[in-house]
């Protein structure tokens, strides 16, 4: 049994999410997506890019999204090092 590894001792990597959403959002939205970054772009639509945790907290992501009835245009997992729009 030594030789096991025990996962759960191991931090699970967050994964970098973007999320274009249509129109310029209000600073005050960052309390609703806290931990997110909320940049707004000169097309009129704004990216919510920050860190996801597991499927469970993305899936809670996009139902706080759909629940504040926010036009979601895309989502997307960006590479670590990527923090562009060009996803």
């Amino acid at each position: 049994m030594s030789d096991m590894k025990n996962s759960r001792t191991e931090q699970p990597q967050q994964i970098i999410y973007q999320f274009r959403i249509e129109g310029h959002l209000s600073p005050v939205w960052e309390i609703e997506f806290e931990g997110m970054t909320i940049t707004l772009e000169d097309s009129g639509e704004t990216l919510l890019t920050g860190p996801v945790v597991d499927q469970a907290a993305l899936h809670g992501l996009l139902k706080k999204i759909r629940d504040l009835g926010l036009p979601l245009v895309s989502a997307a997992r960006l590479q670590s090092d990527q923090t562009d729009d060009s996803a």
